[in-house]
């Protein structure tokens, strides 16, 4: 019971996220399409530069049947499906009959292994099972892209020049998070990982690093604001080619 009333409390906090980020997507869409624009840092926070992003792509559209899909996939997909049980032919023991038919006054019995008896097995349990399945690539993708555009609409989305540190120090990744004034959990999205930004940025809970390619719909709605590096956006267009 305590597993299904955290699974319904996520599909409702899912469900709240994506009403209002319709909300948002509707107001956009009662004005042009317009070319967003964010702006890019340097790892002291200073802005260096901005960079547009491609207003056939990106355009702050939200489509909420589609990410309702798929944060249902997800969450199906993230199941291990333990849950078991035996029945009464999986219980050890049992062989014999317990006492006999009749003439003892009681009920008769083949099996102290009977679901009726203590010790016995489970009628109607749980048992292993895959609870994975997939929705169309075309599906995924456009959930992906809604996620992204949710994030472009609150404005939280940002860009910085190049995510590299000179050694393996929490307190150095902290630093750069500090300048940016990042609030909450973030998500870094980079061309190619440094292997001291993997190792600095693994103690931080609020903080996770994924390659351009690797992110998806759940990275993105699960954080409040995605850092990006000046490469991974102009690759980014490159995960919504057919």
């Amino acid at each position: 019971m305590e597993k299904k009333s955290k699974r319904l409390k996520t599909k409702k906090t899912a469900k709240a996220s994506i009403d209002k980020m319709e909300a948002v997507s509707r107001k956009s869409k009662e004005t042009a399409k317009k070319e967003f624009s964010i702006p890019v840092y340097n790892s002291k926070g200073k802005e260096v530069s901005a960079f547009a992003f491609n207003k056939d792509i990106f355009d702050g559209t939200v489509n909420k049947k589609v990410l309702y899909q798929a944060i249902v996939m997800y969450g199906a997909n993230k199941r291990q499906g333990n849950a078991s049980t035996k029945t009464r032919g999986d219980v050890s023991g049992g062989g014999k009959k317990p006492f006999r038919q009749k003439g003892t006054g009681r009920a008769r019995a083949g099996s102290t292994r009977s679901p009726l008896w203590r010790g016995g097995g489970t009628v109607f349990g749980p048992h292993t099972r895959d609870f994975h399945y997939d929705i169309p690539k075309k599906m995924k993708r456009a959930a992906f892209l809604s996620s992204v555009n949710s994030k472009l609409n609150e404005n939280k989305i940002k860009g910085i020049d190049v995510l590299v540190i000179d050694e393996p120090k929490t307190k150095k990744f902290k630093q750069i998070m500090k300048a940016l004034k990042l609030d909450g959990k973030s998500l870094f999205i980079v061309d190619a990982i440094d292997a001291n930004v993997r190792r600095a940025s693994g103690n931080l809970a609020e903080a996770k690093v994924k390659n351009y390619k690797d992110f998806n719909t759940m990275d993105v709605l699960t954080c409040d604001t995605i850092v990006m590096s000046q490469a991974a956006l102009e690759k980014l267009p490159e995960r919504f080619k057919d």
